[in-house]
């Protein structure tokens, strides 16, 4: 465990709740002190949820760790349960409870409450919040599946699937479940359980009965899907349809694992392939782009930048170590190293070498790219707010392509227009003195702030950014590696020449 300022994942705890936050008719006991009671803030505030989560705290104080705190948790589980009335508890502890080792497994199973009781063991210093999320959904539907249930005939029925992974707090988990659906229907599949996201502990007990399983999210549903298809049989599709390769993709797996002919399905809705080959977007082919999220988002994220969009992959990495080994695959296809941390900092360190034109990342790259004056596309959690969107807007299937190209261009186009501003910054509508062209000129403007990287003069820096961003990164990396040639530092406005008079030759 490490104190730091910001964090990709939570306790594992964080992602009990969300499994929990996700399924109808579940409630979560947490014991947990006074301040780990923060699930309201994460599911009303960032996510947006209409209703609060079922999540009921212990909520015991230092005054507490003296007395029987065992007896408050089973009070809490007691008043939960003839509150919310669930089909179903979870019952766990939170990483600070964790230490006082009062053994709510076995408290809430001690007190034969008329519904299943799922405990749950999560770690909370070896392991974080995908695995969380991961376990309480497996625990869920290993306790709840009913085993003796299996699919009926196929004579005169459509294959059936189930939809394993979304959660509550997921990146455009809600709108990915609607495409994944609608592209189901198209094939010629029915949608039997969705689940965590909308089912209840009845909906579980329901999955034998389908046909195979589309696994959605292997950070969250691996290892139930595997649990599934050992249990029933059931096999699950390997392919995560982001971009218009993977779709195709995972269209035909769908196919063949459900017994249908193999065919493609033309989509008609896609703008995407037209609008990457079109002269608004070519300009922008061959930019350096790094990749950095959970592993699932930044392997599709990688495929869809290089194969799709005509980008360069120079970096790709992920936060979640438990899916080391398949970025590590996907980096040799782009002849780099990932990068497999949880350290925002070596992130930053690894973005500002790479000398990148795009970074596609979480909120934290964000932040990142905004320091290193880099434009940014979020691409995976963790998120804040404003990548809830109350619109529709999808990572999967045809219509999450083209949401996908209006994310990570628009940028780039951005990019360019504050480029054209500033080559016209004496103008009487654009100049500095003038404010905000949006507010009519009549606000004050703001007063610059000029980053000067190491080794670079304010004049030097200043001249540099009068390049258009797209060209940028190059003529930083050439003049930096001029300079180094020849021992120059600090590098001034005459070496920014002399560089480029070199490279020029």
């Amino acid at each position: 465990m490490q104190l730091t300022v910001w964090t990709y994942e939570g306790p594992p705890h964080v992602g009990a709740m969300r499994v929990a936050t996700a399924m109808e008719g579940v409630h979560f006991v947490l014991h947990a002190p006074q301040g780990d009671t923060y699930a309201d803030l994460l599911f009303t505030m960032i996510e947006r949820r209409g209703k609060r989560p079922p999540v009921t705290y212990t909520t015991f104080k230092a005054r507490d760790l003296g007395t029987d705190t065992a007896e408050l948790f089973q009070s809490a589980a007691r008043d939960a349960y003839e509150r919310f009335q669930p089909q179903a508890m979870l019952v766990g502890a939170s990483c600070t409870a964790e230490l006082i080792q009062d053994d709510p497994a076995g408290l809430a199973l001690a007190m034969n409450l008329p519904i299943p009781v799922i405990p749950l063991e999560l770690p909370s210093y070896s392991r974080k919040e995908h695995y969380g999320a991961s376990e309480t959904f497996y625990a869920l539907v290993r306790t709840l599946a009913d085993k003796g249930l299996r699919p009926a005939p196929r004579e005169g029925r459509r294959p059936r699937a189930n939809l394993l992974g979304p959660t509550a707090l997921g990146f455009r988990h809600r709108d990915d479940v609607v495409e994944v659906t609608r592209l189901l229907a198209d094939i010629g599949v029915d949608v039997h359980v969705c689940a965590p996201l909308g089912a209840t502990p009845a909906d579980l007990a329901r999955l034998g009965e389908a046909d195979f399983n589309v696994l959605m999210y292997p950070e969250i549903g691996d290892t139930a899907a595997r649990w599934l298809e050992k249990t029933f049989g059931q096999k699950f599709t390997k392919t995560v349809p982001i971009g218009i390769g993977a779709t195709n993709d995972f269209i035909a797996e769908v196919q063949a694992v459900a017994g249908l002919p193999v065919e493609p399905l033309a989509p008609a809705d896609s703008r995407m392939p037209w609008w990457s080959r079109s002269v608004d977007s070519t300009y922008l082919t061959g930019k350096r782009v790094f990749v950095f999220g959970d592993a699932t988002h930044a392997i599709a994220a990688a495929r869809v930048a290089a194969d799709e969009l005509g980008f360069e992959v120079v970096g790709l990495g992920c936060y979640n170590r438990e899916f080391a080994r398949d970025v590590r695959d996907a980096a040799k296809k782009y002849g780099v190293e990932a990068l497999i941390t949880d350290d925002y900092l070596a992130v930053e360190e690894a973005i500002a070498a790479s000398a990148c034109e795009l970074v596609l990342g979480t909120q934290m790259e964000r932040h990142i790219a905004k320091r290193l004056r880099i434009p940014c596309a979020v691409i995976s959690a963790p998120v804040h707010v404003q990548d809830f969107p109350a619109r529709h807007s999808p990572q999967m299937g045809f219509e999450g392509a083209n949401v996908i190209f209006d994310t990570w261009v628009h940028p780039l186009v951005m990019g360019l227009e504050e480029h054209l501003l500033a080559m016209f910054r004496d103008d009487f509508e654009f100049n500095d003195a003038a404010g905000a062209s949006h507010l009519g000129g009549h606000a004050e403007a703001p007063q610059p702030v000029v980053a000067q990287p190491q080794g670079w003069t304010a004049d030097a820096e200043k001249e540099l950014l009068k390049i258009p961003f797209f060209v940028r990164g190059k003529a930083r990396r050439n003049t930096e590696a001029y300079a180094a040639s020849r021992a120059i530092a600090p590098i001034t406005l005459d070496t920014l020449y002399e560089a480029k008079a070199y490279h020029a030759r």
